[in-house]
């Protein structure tokens, strides 16, 4: 079986540590709700955004994106990263308004951190892909 070649420029790329960012502030704001024992959405959103966050990155390291070209990635996780942002800012305002306790207002505080990591994930990516182009091997998802 051959190995899975790993993009190691991506680890160092300013994609990579905002995506590796993302998924740490994603789980840290995960636990602070789980510690809070907050409602549903809170944790829900939390830990959706940590799995996929961690499965674009996945697919990125791995050059995944590369093989499986059926579908545009990078738009796709500009999508993501938009609709992300939108959600926890509703979330996460809410679970600081109404600040059950401290873990729900510190799951907050992370949640509009990840959110300004969302949104700067979005506009690294926008900025590296051109829709006009044609999607050839050399298209960055980086």
């Amino acid at each position: 079986m051959a190995a899975a070649a790993v993009d190691s420029g991506f680890l160092r790329s300013p994609r990579g540590a905002v995506k590796i960012a993302r998924a740490v502030v994603a789980f840290v704001t995960f636990l602070c709700f789980v510690a809070s024992r907050s409602g549903g959405a809170y944790t829900a959103l939390a830990l959706m955004e940590t799995v996929i966050t961690a499965l674009f990155f996945l697919l990125y390291l791995l050059k995944l994106d590369k093989k499986m070209r059926w579908l545009f990635w990078p738009l796709a996780d500009i999508f993501n990263s938009v609709i992300a942002a939108l959600f926890l800012l509703i979330v996460c305002l809410f679970a600081i308004i109404i600040k059950t306790n401290n873990g729900t207002l510190a799951g907050g505080v992370f949640g509009l951190v990840l959110l300004v990591l969302c949104v700067v994930d979005a506009v690294l990516l926008f900025q590296k892909i051109s829709l006009g182009a044609p999607r050839g091997r050399n298209t960055p998802a980086k």
